[in-house]
């Protein structure tokens, strides 16, 4: 950064203070309509299109609320091991911008849904545990569009599909002291909801958007300092930038003798640098009241546990069976469990196989190599599960070799065959066959008279040479133990004793 602000706040001066960051994060819900109406959620149709009298907010148009979006939004409170309320009520939380046509946002104020949740994280070795404070819902407004058009340096256009899409906020406790646990809390945050299937959680299609309270304080003090809240962290590397340059601002501003402002804040990724957007605005600003076309939320303990037992493992439970049940390290544990696809996938793969260990190999070596080379995800790999654990069997079986064994995992790749069908066609299986081998390595020995000279005078290396001219002979089929016995039966029997 090369603002003046950061510039001031010395490495000596940023010791002196610790931050302090809450996050509030809004995750769209995966629901095929809007939380209050039937309009579709789809992203990407013609603007203003998705719609009705009820999204618009159009005089006599009620609201009827969504079963599917309170299903999502206590499956998404439960993923993060939040306090379901029997009770909880819609308000209406009144504020004018051209996006909201109603005027104001459905939203729960006093009584949310859910409450006293937890996201557990770790940085650098060091686990910490984030609180939650609360989760609810509320639907989502429009979107003001400020340019791309002719006549943007005069117009803002309003694309209202989004009006009325279902929304869970979920705001943490200022439990957060740097931008690495910020960054690793929306991680596991974002992880457990795209598990459960809440959500899909993508930024670019404005599913999950995340805004941070920051303030710092001096080391050791109990009370907290000013905070402004930064806007527009649309992806993960922005939220660690805009708090980076944040904290410091802050920092430089209290020790040239300023006062940080209580404010809204807007983060610009081309300089990398917060700016002034307005004051920041109090609960009283937005005059809630309850809700009186919506009757209170009543979530009974059969609806909670109905909702409960069709939950899958959580990542992090997930995670640590990997650990304890199949023996992996925390680091394959936590690639193979990045994603529920990836996750089930292994699981699939590891359990055809027999072999937990050598399949996460090969799932995070071979396949995620051309997986990534070809910019696809685990959920659209051309080699199914069941395959992958098949070939890694075989290899376990001695009937391929691991050399053998990524050929065929490339035409598997390429066809989306079976490893025992790919072998069928095109005859590609090990020679392990002591009758198959023996005119293959007569013919090796016969060509390298150098390489057999060396090693019946005492160079014994050379070996592996000429086990490599007998593999490239037979494409990679042979049998590598029976290939290295039968050498060395021919040219020095006593090595075999």
């Amino acid at each position: 950064m090369t603002s003046s602000a950061t510039a001031a706040a010395t490495p000596e001066a940023m010791a002196r203070y610790e931050a302090v960051i809450g996050l509030e994060v809004h995750v769209q819900l995966a629901t095929a309509t809007k939380i209050f109406c039937g309009c579709p959620t789809s992203f990407g149709a013609p603007p203003n299109t998705n719609v009705c009298p009820v999204c618009l907010g159009l005089p006599g148009a009620l609201p009827v609320l969504s079963r599917a979006a309170v299903d999502l939004a206590i499956r998404g409170a439960l993923a993060l091991h939040c306090r379901v309320r029997p009770h909880s009520r819609f308000a209406r939380k009144n504020y004018f911008y051209p996006d909201l046509p109603k005027g104001y946002q459905i939203s729960q104020y006093d009584e949310p849904l859910a409450e006293g949740g937890h996201v557990d994280i770790a940085v650098e070795g060091a686990a910490k545990r984030i609180g939650v404070t609360r989760v609810h819902m509320e639907d989502d407004a429009g979107k003001s569009i400020h340019e791309g058009f002719a006549d943007s340096d005069r117009y803002s256009y309003v694309d209202l599909n989004r009006c009325g899409t279902p929304l869970i906020e979920i705001v943490s406790e200022p439990d957060m002291r740097s931008s690495a646990e910020a960054y690793a809390y929306l991680t596991e945050l974002k992880q457990a909801l795209e598990f459960v299937q809440v959500s899909t959680c993508d930024m670019e299609k404005g599913h999950l958007r995340c805004d941070a309270n920051v303030s710092v304080r001096p080391k050791g003090a109990e009370q907290l300092g000013t905070k402004a809240e930064v806007k527009n962290l649309n992806s993960f590397r922005f939220l660690k930038q805009a708090l980076d340059y944040e904290i410091a601002r802050q920092v430089a501003l209290i020790e040239s003798g300023g006062r940080v402002m209580q404010e809204t804040r807007l983060y610009n990724p081309d300089t990398g640098e917060t700016a002034a957007m307005r004051s920041k605005e109090q609960a009283h600003d937005y005059r809630y009241f309850p809700e009186p076309d919506l009757v209170p939320l009543e979530i009974g303990a059969a609806w909670r546990a109905e909702v409960k037992a069709a939950m899958p493992e959580l990542p992090a439970d997930k995670r640590a069976r990997f650990i304890k049940e199949y023996g992996l390290r925390e680091y394959d544990a936590q690639v193979l469990t990045a994603t529920r696809a990836a996750s089930e996938y292994y699981e699939t793969a590891a359990r055809v196989a027999g072999d937990p260990k050598t399949t996460a190999h090969w799932v995070m070596g071979e396949l995620m190599g051309l997986l990534n080379a070809e910019g696809k995800q685990i959920a659209e790999s051309p080699v199914r599960a069941e395959n992958l654990g098949e070939l890694v069997q075989r290899i376990g079986a001695g009937e391929i070799s691991g050399k053998l064994a990524k050929e065929i995992f490339e035409r598997m790749f390429s066809t989306g065959d079976a490893p025992s069908v790919i072998m069928e066609r095109e005859g590609l299986k090990q020679i392990s066959d002591a009758g198959e081998l023996e005119g293959i390595i007569a013919e090796v020995l016969a060509g390298n008279p150098k390489q057999v000279e060396q090693y019946r005078g005492g160079k014994t290396t050379v070996i592996n040479f000429l086990v490599g001219q007998a593999m490239r002979a037979t494409r990679g089929q042979a049998d590598v133990a029976a290939v290295t016995t039968l050498l060395k039966r021919k040219l020095r029997p006593e090595d075999l004793c």
